[in-house]
């Protein structure tokens, strides 16, 4: 078996304003980092569009049509003081969504044990009619969606360790008994949700809020737990926001992660998918916007589901 990389130019062409975090630079360090030898295996796959029907698993009508009037022919736009939209914007995003969906087939096919998605705008702040954070679309829920309605899953768990919450895809997955959500984050921090008692309409959503400063203790205490409750719900896949802005350098949280910990973490992740789903895993990266902390962290990752997936 392999691991999957989805990626495709057009995650290049989404343009942000000059000295914006989240760059096309982000994407250039990370493809970067995947030539080197030790990747020659990842099965690479363009990503394809996403149908805009499928933007509806988790959107409403209205949130399409605003972000579809608002599209530029030249220039960029802002939805608020963080969100912007270029003329290539759509279909970045429409990628972003269509190769989460065909990581998704593809592990449920049985073609390869897990998957990586390479692709930006990020999606996990995105709620269902709210475009923030950098995110258009609720990816990785869309994603957890059509793993549900189209493949027919009774479960799939969602695993979110970027440094902010991810209040797009708890937003989209409230109502969603059949979807475990678990973030752990930095608290306080944008974009302010994650609570502990935001549980979700099901009791299925697990907020694990951490402390500004704090690293691999704190870290690896709140996973060991909640990787524990997945297992008790018994996912029939996992579907991973894979945020990389934990990590010590990054300049946009203040949590003191290194690459250790995320190969820690992806390496629980893989025993989990295991013991549960037959070593199924879905990735979607998300944040991490120091480039070199970005790219040794992602290799770290990758290089993780491709041991494991082996």
């Amino acid at each position: 078996m392999t691991t999957v990389l989805l990626t495709h130019p057009a995650g290049l062409d989404h343009e942000t304003p000059r000295g914006h975090p989240e760059r096309a630079a982000r994407l250039e360090a990370i493809l970067a980092a995947l030539e080197e030898g030790r990747f020659a295996g990842l099965d690479r796959r363009a990503a394809p569009l996403a149908p805009e029907e499928e933007l509806l698993r988790c959107h409403a009508p209205d949130h399409l049509d605003r972000l579809r009037a608002l599209r530029p022919a030249r220039g960029i736009v802002a939805l608020d003081g963080d969100t912007f939209i270029s003329p290539a914007t759509w279909e970045a995003a429409l990628r972003a969504v269509g190769a989460a969906g065909a990581a998704v087939d593809a592990v449920l096919a049985g073609e390869a044990a897990n998957a990586f998605v390479a692709m930006r705008p990020p999606g996990h702040h995105a709620e269902r009619d709210r475009a923030m954070g950098f995110c258009l679309f609720s990816t990785v829920a869309i994603a957890a969606k059509r793993a549900l309605d189209r493949h027919g899953l009774p479960r799939v768990a969602v695993l979110d360790f970027d440094v902010h919450h991810g209040n797009g895809t708890q937003d989209c997955l409230w109502d969603e008994a059949r979807a475990m959500v678990v973030s752990s984050h930095q608290m306080p921090l944008y974009p302010g949700t994650g609570h502990p008692d935001e549980m979700g309409a099901h009791g299925q959503i697990l907020n694990l809020p951490l402390a500004p400063g704090s690293g691999r203790q704190a870290m690896r205490g709140a996973w060991q737990a909640a990787l524990a409750k997945v297992r008790a719900f018994a996912p029939d896949l996992l579907l991973v926001s894979a945020g990389f802005d934990a990590h010590r350098d990054d300049p946009l949280g203040g949590l003191a992660w290194t690459g250790d910990d995320f190969a820690w973490l992806t390496g629980a992740i893989c025993d989990l998918a295991d013991d549960c789903c037959g070593a199924r895993v879905v990735s979607v990266l998300e944040g991490g916007y120091d480039l070199d902390a970005l790219a040794a962290s992602v290799a770290v990752h990758v290089g993780t589901l491709m041991e494991r997936g082996a």
